[in-house]
């Protein structure tokens, strides 16, 4: 009976530790399996136009805000990633990035943090 009861702890132990592997730190967050951190290195085309509101925005920077943009979480996750914030990116400018490529289904009105996109 002891032994048994051995075997049964043993075996609940291995299935909580199976179940905790695949619940772990690799699901989807606001940019799918990019991090929002990985995904702001692909604006970089966008860094003076994210830290002055009157630098043009390039083609390059437009195209890429667009493609983030599809996911307005993971285009807010992004303007206020680590990386952003260490590059000098103001979000407050940031944010406007979408209206000043012209961008006409992009999410006005949705809240990023403290602030709202344009």
């Amino acid at each position: 009976m002891e032994s048994t009861m051995k075997y049964m702890c043993l075996l609940a132990f291995v299935v909580i530790l199976g179940i905790n592997q695949f619940n772990g730190a690799y699901g989807a967050g606001e940019c799918g399996k990019s991090s929002p951190d990985r995904e702001a290195w692909k604006l970089a085309p966008c860094a003076a136009a994210a830290q002055d509101e009157n630098a043009a925005v390039s083609d390059k920077c437009c195209s890429q805000v667009k493609r983030i943009g599809q996911n307005p979480s993971c285009l807010c996750a992004v303007m206020l990633s680590n990386t952003a914030k260490s590059a000098g990116i103001k979000p407050e400018i940031a944010l406007t990035i979408p209206k000043r490529c012209n961008i006409v289904d992009r999410p006005v009105g949705f809240k990023c943090g403290a602030y709202t996109l344009p």
